[in-house]
């Protein structure tokens, strides 16, 4: 067991590695976070782009999640600064204070948190339906929706648990409908589009919902608070970069609701990328458009970027699967009840949902390389340990009686004979994992890993199939190329008699 304790050590710093392989330092750097939608993209931009005005090093993880995830990252230190609203704050994150405005500031010093000046912008939450649809019904206002129960609801997500969403707005409108399902925001749209469903909740910034024709709802019980934008920070930035809050302040009152759903749409419609969006509103607010030297990033220099994380994730996880999963198999083989219980761990964690397991990882290592790499090292056990196991017991009898009646030890018949007996099993397992590994990295951006995952998630976003194929294409050619690898690695490696 010394064994496997000393693999799962040196595969924990292995990950930890990768924090210093793919991220500046945190003492030299401003972190920057943003949600998954494009109004937040683009303000997490504006913020980074801003800061390198004055000479900062800024950061900026794109896409991170949710409200809760952001909140939970600035408290650990993993992060900055992120966008974020008042109404959220008030209506979400700190709903059991039961705070007043007034009460914001003071409350989130508490938390050692600060927040900048309204940034001039309000994105409250709306119901929205096609605008076809709506007229057909005659549905004006959220109140209308109680005479059609047989309407069929998507919501994001997120919204489907908010303390400021679905469950509170059905209590208070007394909305009988039951077709209701959660999905991703921006597959919303797509669903709305299809006529799969007929309602779902829309960002009032979002530039879909002239995009897509949309009507939205009349607010009329006034249940949706005001979700003025502003820009959340810790405290200790005070210490670490003095003047990064009164850079931020200086953004107050520019961003109005008109621009920021102009910029929206240059993204959405226009397919421009969310730092060009933010660099035209800095260059045209400010005056700085002499002075923003926004770099120029080709879909090549994208792809290279890419690959470059991807590889750092998936060779740190698969080398570190591959040191433990080896002793795990031959240690399962050689002691059945042992064999039992650790196959019985690593099929469990393999049954886990990879994004689940992903998310597991936040609360120890932080967001990043860490995590995603651990969670990928554990996915990646299964294949390696089953096939370790499966290629010792299936060696046949009579050849461990010639070895003992040679008088070979323990070690060296294991080494010697038995191993390369199983090795063509081994390599199988191996190229399994490397395979699955190579896919499932895709979601590492999710929780700021970067990778393939990057272009996916923004194509998913911004309705872009071009965008999706850059992410998508380049993994299935990555899992293509490691097969080829290591079907070639076995014939140079395994000899033919072993074959």
């Amino acid at each position: 067991m010394d064994m496997i304790r000393q693999a799962w050590r040196c595969s924990i710093v292995l990950a930890l590695i990768v924090s210093v392989l793919t991220a500046p330092s945190i003492a030299q750097t401003v972190r920057i976070a943003s949600k998954k939608f494009t109004s937040n993209v683009i303000m997490g931009e504006i913020a980074h782009l801003w800061l390198e005005q004055y000479d900062l090093t800024a950061t900026h993880q794109a896409q991170l999640g949710t409200t809760r995830y952001l909140w939970d990252a600035l408290l650990e230190g993993d992060i900055d600064i992120y966008p974020d609203y008042t109404g959220t704050l008030l209506e979400e994150t700190l709903v059991q204070m039961n705070l007043e405005w007034s009460d914001l500031d003071s409350v989130l010093t508490t938390f050692g948190f600060g927040m900048s000046v309204p940034l001039g912008f309000n994105d409250p939450y709306v119901l929205g339906m096609k605008e076809a649809r709506a007229r057909e019904l005659d549905i004006h206002t959220i109140s209308d929706l109680a005479r059609f129960p047989e309407l069929r609801f998507g919501f994001s997500n997120e919204f489907m648990e908010r303390e400021d969403g679905w469950p509170m707005l059905r209590i208070t409108y007394n909305l009988p409908q039951t077709q209701v399902r959660g999905m991703d925001h921006d597959l919303s749209y797509r669903g709305i589009e299809s006529g799969s469903i007929d309602v779902m909740d829309l960002y009032a910034m979002d530039a879909e919902v002239i995009i897509y024709d949309m009507r939205p709802l009349e607010d009329d019980s006034a249940y949706f608070p005001a979700y003025e934008a502003i820009y959340l920070y810790r405290l200790d930035l005070h210490e670490r970069f003095p003047t990064v809050p009164g850079f931020l302040d200086s953004l107050g009152g520019t961003l109005t609701g008109d621009i920021m759903r102009t910029l929206n749409t240059r993204v959405v419609q226009d397919r421009v990328s969310e730092s060009q969006a933010a660099s035209e509103f800095l260059g045209g607010e400010f005056v700085l458009e002499s002075q923003i030297v926004l770099r120029e990033e080709t879909m090549w220099s994208r792809l290279w970027q890419h690959t470059t994380e991807h590889l750092i994730l998936v060779v740190i996880s698969l080398v570190a699967a591959i040191l433990l999963s080896i002793p795990l198999g031959i240690i399962a083989a050689k002691r059945p009840r042992a064999g039992a219980l650790i196959l019985g761990i690593v099929g469990v964690i393999y049954t886990i949902p990879s994004l689940a397991l992903l998310v597991f990882m936040i609360p120890l290592l932080g967001i990043g390389g860490p995590p995603a790499v651990v969670a990928l090292f554990l996915y990646s056990l299964l294949p390696i340990v089953r096939n370790t196991h499966a290629g010792l017991v299936s060696i046949s009898p009579p050849l461990y009686e010639s070895a003992e009646a040679l008088g070979l030890p323990a070690m060296p018949r294991l080494f010697k004979i038995e191993l390369p007996l199983a090795s063509q099993s081994i390599m199988a397992g191996i190229q399994t994992s490397a395979v699955i590994n190579i896919g499932t990295a895709t979601l590492g951006a999710l929780i700021g890993a970067g990778g393939y995952g990057q272009p996916i998630l923004t194509g998913i976003r911004v309705a872009d199939t071009g965008l999706i194929l850059q992410g998508a294409v380049p993994a299935a050619l990555l899992a293509l190329l490691a097969q080829g690898v290591f079907t070639l690695a076995e014939r140079v490696i395994i000899p033919n008699r072993h074959r």
